[in-house]
């Protein structure tokens, strides 16, 4: 894919504001546009009927409009590695969290964000996803999962999903397809360019972690793009089979 850094800009900016505007509104549809970065989960059960999950309906007020849940809600993010490690291996896990429930619903905690917990290499402590619709193994199992969840819901607590749609994991096999040849179908799924003139990286754009944007690829002599790290291959989100796959993802969740 060629682009430029105005375009590039663009769709991630795009890709933000949907991002926030489905969180905002609970996730109850999943749009023809770049996902939400959080959704209300599903049970296994839902899940299978691959359809999005309404966020619960207010009772209706006859004297005062009603406001969106999360103008009033408390949100509390957990990082699952160090949040309370249930089976003693010395990492958090999910199980560990609904543990903890009761103590969270004594605070007020209306809903759960919990960061990444799908498998990855942990490049970028989980933010690399090797896996999209599966559970880590330290964290436990998509059952461990279903019961947090149900656990959440009888104490009428939110659980969201942080969903990265930005980059996958270099692991991902979607990536490993991509890199593979310059004919593969999955080679448009992320972005592929050309060497500049000299042989260098195709712009002088910088990382937000450590040097450039782009990643040699040996193999294939073409370039790479990563926002983040190596390790974390940008999207094509021009590409409508990676936004398919996408809002396949969110509404497996």
């Amino acid at each position: 894919m060629r682009f430029d850094q105005k375009s590039a800009r663009g769709v991630r900016q795009f890709a933000i504001g949907a991002a926030i505007a489905n969180l905002l509104a609970g996730c109850a549809t999943v749009p023809a546009t770049p996902p939400a970065l959080a959704c209300v989960a599903a049970p296994s059960d839902l899940r299978a009927a691959s359809a999005p999950i309404a966020a619960p309906t207010p009772a209706p007020n006859a004297t005062a409009p009603q406001r969106p849940w999360w103008t009033h809600a408390t949100i509390y993010e957990i990082y699952p590695r160090s949040f309370q490690d249930s089976n003693g291996d010395g990492v958090g896990d999910l199980n560990g969290i609904t543990q903890r429930l009761d103590y969270l619903q004594s605070l007020g905690v209306d809903a759960l964000w919990i960061t990444p917990f799908f498998p990855s290499p942990n490049a970028d402590f989980g933010y690399d996803i090797a896996d999209y619709t599966n559970v880590a193994p330290e964290y436990g199992t998509l059952a461990d999962w279903d019961r947090l969840v149900a656990e959440a819901r009888r104490r009428n607590m939110r659980v969201m999903v942080d969903f990265v749609v930005n980059h996958t994991s270099a692991e991902h096999p979607w990536f490993r397809e991509s890199r593979s040849s310059r004919t593969n179908p999955k080679r448009d799924w992320y972005m592929w360019h050309d060497p500049a003139p000299d042989g260098g990286p195709p712009t002088h754009w910088p990382s937000i972690f450590t040097g450039t944007t782009w990643a040699y690829d040996a193999a294939t002599r073409q370039y790479y793009y990563h926002i983040f790290l190596p390790e974390q291959p940008d999207l094509n989100w021009a590409n409508p089979e990676v936004r398919t796959a996408m809002f396949d993802v969110a509404r497996f969740w």
